[in-house]
């Protein structure tokens, strides 16, 4: 009796602590990109510097990749991204926007709720990006 006790008690404090809290605002969780052969965060002569992000939070089960400067840009317009939620095993790509007309370049994924894990697909000279994320 007493170890079936200890037993539901290991079972609920692990339960706990593995639960994912619930999002109350918007997070923005940043890729690390090399934008340069040499990694360089500034960019370079062929190379302008890239910063991304993922969005979560704002919307259940959607995940946004933006950018982390200034009114949302930094993030390469018509880039792919590839995903994986690795809590049910759904897939899938996205391509950016092309981030014309004011509006930064900017992905919807409708990955569903879990734990995410996000590539973006550049070509050389830049390092692809990896991101993994909880999305609510």
């Amino acid at each position: 009796m007493r170890y079936k006790t200890a037993a539901l008690a290991m079972s609920a404090v692990a339960a706990f602590l593995i639960a994912p809290g619930t999002a109350s605002a918007a997070t923005i969780v940043p890729f690390q990109i090399e934008p340069a052969m040499y990694g360089n965060p500034n960019g370079s002569f062929d190379v302008p510097p890239v910063r991304c992000g993922v969005e979560v939070g704002k919307t259940r089960g959607v995940a946004t990749v933006t950018g982390l400067m200034r009114q949302r840009w930094g993030c390469l317009p018509y880039l792919w991204i590839r995903w994986v939620n690795l809590s049910n095993g759904r897939t899938g790509t996205a391509k950016m926007s092309s981030g014309l007309n004011g509006i930064p370049a900017e992905a919807i994924l409708r990955t569903d709720v879990g734990q995410v894990m996000l590539t973006l697909d550049v070509r050389s000279p830049m390092t692809p990006g990896v991101a993994v994320v909880w999305v609510p």
